[in-house]
């Protein structure tokens, strides 16, 4: 369409659909800054997540458009066990006389899609004993400081924990292009 066009009913549903998940996260945003979940603060999200959209003209970012509930229920409940199991490893790395080591680490990720990197970067950040420190958009490589590790095994450990929070990823929100793409590079990697 172009700028002097009218736009059809058609195209402005399509376009307030693509951005209506983006539009429901500010809201959500607002109310968990504020801590209240409230009518008033669902209203004043509505108003502030209409004045950020009008103002920064963000460009749509496209999504899949496919939404698998199994493999999203799959990866909260993984990313909840996750969060556990990595603060009681941090607890006792703090308290246990062994000391181990800390790396930086590089990440290849599969997907090219700023949207599946930008999932897969925060929750790699907030499993507690890894932090995203550098992403290289072009290459699609997340680089972490990641706490115990002590040698290449472990660093092969925690290439893994991320490879693997970007399959449970794609396979909740990718394309089904991306899911074939994770699937055949978890069968090469099986056949290494």
């Amino acid at each position: 369409m172009t700028p002097t066009e009218k736009p059809t009913p058609r195209t402005v549903f399509a376009a307030v659909w693509r951005q209506l998940p983006f539009f429901v996260w500010l809201v959500a945003l607002w109310m968990l800054l504020w801590g209240q979940f409230t009518v008033l603060a669902a209203l004043t999200g509505l108003v502030v997540a209409i004045i950020v959209t009008r103002i920064f003209r963000l460009p749509p970012v496209e999504l899949s458009g496919r939404v698998n509930l199994w493999w999203g229920i799959v990866f909260v409940a993984d990313f909840f066990f996750a969060l556990v199991r990595g603060s009681l490893i941090v607890a006792w790395q703090v308290i246990s006389p062994r000391r181990r080591g800390t790396g930086i680490i590089g990440v290849q990720l599969q997907t090219d899609d700023d949207l599946i990197m930008t999932h897969v970067a925060v929750t790699a950040s907030l499993v507690p004993g890894s932090l995203i420190i550098d992403v290289d958009r072009d290459r699609r490589v997340l680089y972490l400081h990641v706490l115990g590790v002590d040698g290449p095994e472990d660093v092969a450990a925690q290439k893994r924990s991320v490879e693997h929070w970007e399959e449970r990823i794609v396979r909740a929100v990718g394309s089904r292009a991306q899911v074939k793409a994770i699937d055949e590079a978890a069968a090469a990697r099986r056949t290494r």
